[in-house]
């Protein structure tokens, strides 16, 4: 495992590294090759615009200082024209040019990179290659002058636009914005910038006799070529408003941010229409269309040349040639590292799984039923915080082995004291020692009585545990109920001599609406009262007092008396299931030790809780607080405190809560 683990991480790591690489290489390169990409445009340009390449030095050399790199210019036979270092001082040029500057037939690759979304020209002629489509002084003063005349008219009417010289020198107007509606409403446009000059159809019917001889070759049949190289019918006539918004020299462009790049007024694609031919006369058509270009621009362009981009040394951007020494290298390398990674991996494995074994043998003792001996805790992390857990978890669990036992024999025992007692009287009387009188009804009615409750109390605890306790809530006033439970055992108190009284809510804290089950409410409260009484000396009282928080989202309630109070060390264990404070005493003089436990369960089933606070020799004070219903809402129906089944409320009236046993089962049981 600690082996697989190593490899997953070098390979992860090589994986990583190759990448990282792989993207800076890649980085590099990409610069390299836009920064080729400009010189190449640049003497592409230069190469469009002349016939011949004298006078290209100057360009060159400014190129290689912006970049940094050496460039040279030689004819496709090597011979030079132009080279930014001294040619005898510095090293011979490469074997291999980086591209042919053609202005006739471009570089796609290069050209893409600069070219943006639109490529490379599909016919592959730099369109600032014009030719004898250049405008005389003349006929571009007389076109900017209309240009101008239609961009003021749409400025006018709201529309901004701007003139953009293509190559030719023919103008053009770009609307700012990419809302092409705008234009319907304008009535600026006119058929001068449209239609072609005299130079333009001086070229374009050279051009067109080109292709037509093309065609001819071929046997097909001429066609009529338009300003923009389409060709087909001549466009019937239109009105002005619908030739104006559909001129390309005006066609709605959005506005550059950066400054426009001009185009020229021919379109370097062929359109084919659907006026002439069908596909496969189309691509014959394109073809001869292209081929006729490059023959009409061949005398205005420079002739192909080979460039050269190297570094001011003279060397190409260098490659990687991974050679078989190298390989074998790397491989050592790797193994090397993998080697390194087991061995680390297998030593810090076995301090990892060490602490680990020691948690699965102790997890399987506890299966068995052993007792498990606390794991040894070695350090402060996450293997140490989980043995600390572990070790916390089997505390727990010791505990709770602990109280389930003492519950099965404290229910036992619970059990076989009624039971014993009213064996015995039924065998007395089958043998004729006692005689079946009132007496001895009544003393029979009574264990079983007692017998029932804790069976009743056990019960309560079970559905309670499995959420199961059902309740019935509805609007109550907690003061009534506080008058009912003191009702129902005011007899008890006044027999032994204590003073059971309800005080009402102290100044500035108001009881707030209550809506809860107001049986299961007088169960609690009451087995508290019992309690109390129980512990109480004569002469001493127990009160009851209920207030709202301060927030008023709760109602609490007071149960305070003035009895013999609770050790500190048993105040924490007052809520436990049969738990007592003195072990000898019995269900009649401490209760089965489920009072208290009843009384939580009951609480935290309408969302409250229950504490104590007890000062021995002093008294006790135990609270209730429950929720307090929310923007004064309240209403009636049955609720469960988990799922549907359970016990109802019916047979807990009041009369059983006023009993001995059925209130009392509680603290006397947790009190001393």
């Amino acid at each position: 495992m600690s082996a697989l683990v190593a490899a997953c991480s070098v390979a992860a790591t090589a994986w990583l590294a190759v990448q990282t690489t792989s993207g800076a290489i890649r980085q590099e390169q990409g610069q390299n090759l836009t920064a080729d990409a400009r010189i190449y445009q640049s003497l592409l340009g230069y190469a469009a615009a002349h016939p011949t390449w004298e006078g290209v030095g100057g360009t060159v050399r400014e190129l290689a200082k912006k970049s940094g790199r050496r460039i040279a210019l030689t004819t496709e036979r090597r011979d030079p024209l132009a080279d930014s270092a001294d040619p005898e001082s510095s090293a011979a040029l490469p074997a291999q040019a980086s591209a042919i500057v053609d202005p006739l037939s471009v570089d796609t690759a290069l050209a893409a990179e600069t070219a943006g979304a639109s490529g490379a020209p599909a016919d592959r002629v730099d369109p600032r290659a014009v030719g004898p489509f250049r405008l005389p002084a003349s006929e571009r003063a007389e076109l900017q002058q209309i240009a101008e005349r239609n961009v003021a008219c749409l400025s006018e009417s709201g529309i901004a636009s701007d003139v953009v010289r293509s190559a030719s020198g023919r103008p053009r107007i770009q609307v700012v914005g990419n809302d092409p509606d705008r234009l319907q409403g304008a009535r600026c446009m006119t058929d001068a910038l449209d239609s072609p000059t005299a130079t333009e159809k001086k070229a374009l019917k050279s051009l067109n006799q080109l292709a037509d001889a093309c065609l001819k070759r071929q046997g097909r049949a001429g066609v009529q070529l338009k300003l923009d190289l389409s060709w087909g019918q001549a466009p019937e006539p239109r009105p002005a408003e619908a030739r104006a918004s559909m001129a390309p020299s005006v066609a709605p462009s959005p506005m550059p941010t950066s400054p426009p790049t001009a185009t020229p007024s021919v379109s370097p694609e062929s359109r084919p229409s659907s006026a002439v031919g069908n596909g496969e006369d189309g691509r014959a058509i394109a073809s001869c269309v292209g081929t006729a270009r490059r023959e009409q621009l061949g005398s205005y362009v420079a002739s192909p040349a080979l460039l050269f981009i190297s570094d001011t040394g003279g060397t190409t951007v260098p490659g990687f040639d991974l050679s078989p020494a190298n390989t074998a290298r790397i491989a050592g390398t790797a193994a090397l590292v993998l080697a390194l990674t087991v061995g680390a991996s297998v030593l810090v494995g076995a301090r990892l799984v060490r602490p680990l074994r020691a948690l699965t043998g102790a997890a399987q003792r506890m299966r068995d039923g052993e007792d498990s001996v606390p794991v040894l805790v070695a350090a402060d992390n996450e293997i140490g915080r989980l043995a600390a857990t572990f070790n916390d978890m089997s505390a727990h669990r010791a505990r709770l082995e602990a109280q389930r036992k003492a519950m099965v024999s404290d229910v036992a025992h619970e059990l076989r004291t009624p039971l014993s007692n009213i064996r015995g009287w039924l065998e007395a009387a089958q043998d004729g020692v006692a005689d079946p009188d009132p007496a001895f009804i009544a003393s029979l009615h009574e264990e079983a009585v007692q017998l029932q409750h804790i069976i009743d109390d056990l019960q309560d605890l079970a559905q309670a545990d499995a959420g199961a306790l059902r309740l019935h809530p509805e609007p109550v006033r907690i003061e009534d109920l506080l008058n009912q439970v003191a009702a129902a055992h005011q007899a008890r108190a006044e027999t032994a001599g204590v003073a059971l009284t309800v005080l009402p809510a102290p100044p500035g804290r108001p009881v707030p609406r209550l809506t809860a089950d107001p049986v299961r409410l007088r169960q609690a409260i009451g087995n508290l009262v019992s309690n109390a009484v129980r512990h109480t000396p004569s002469g001493g009282k127990v009160t009851l007092r209920p207030y709202g928080s301060e927030s008023g989202e709760a109602v609490l309630v007071d149960v305070t008396d003035t009895g013999s109070g609770i050790p500190p060390e048993d105040l924490g264990h007052v809520f436990d299931r049969f738990w007592r404070g003195e072990k000898s005493r019995s269900r009649r003089t401490g209760g089965s030790g489920l009072g208290l436990a009843i009384v939580r369960k009951l609480t935290e089933a309408h969302g409250g809780t229950v504490t104590a606070v007890s000062v021995p020799g002093q008294g006790s004070v135990f609270t209730l607080r429950l929720p307090a219903d929310r923007g004064g809402s309240s209403g009636n129906g049955s609720t469960e405190a988990g799922s549907t089944d359970g016990l109802s409320a019916d047979g807990l009236s009041t009369d059983d809560l006023s009993t001995d046993d059925r209130d009392g089962g509680g603290r006397g049981s947790e009190q001393p």
